[in-house]
């Protein structure tokens, strides 16, 4: 559902909502009622979207791995505590 998505990203549920219609709207989200509790929405990726961040997650590692190199031994992790306190 939306609502565990909304907690791991720190954005309110409706922020979220938002940001999922062009994705929606592009095939990389399914976004159903909730059969069980019509007010719930349940959220999936499919498999354009399955596809789309399978490309990415390649480049995402290669990005952060970058930053991280440009740091300190010990830095990334202060920063990642850092970030983590300001959510």
């Amino acid at each position: 559902s939306i609502a565990p998505v909304a907690q791991l990203l720190a954005m309110d549920r409706t922020t979220l909502t938002a940001a999922l219609k062009p994705l929606e709207r592009d095939g990389l989200v399914a976004i159903a009622r909730d059969p069980g509790d019509r007010r719930n929405r349940l959220l999936r990726l499919t498999d354009k979207g399955r596809e789309v961040l399978a490309s990415a997650v390649p480049i995402w590692r290669e990005t952060h791995d970058n930053v991280e190199a440009c740091l300190a031994e010990r830095e990334p992790a202060d920063l990642r505590g850092a970030l983590k306190a300001l959510s």
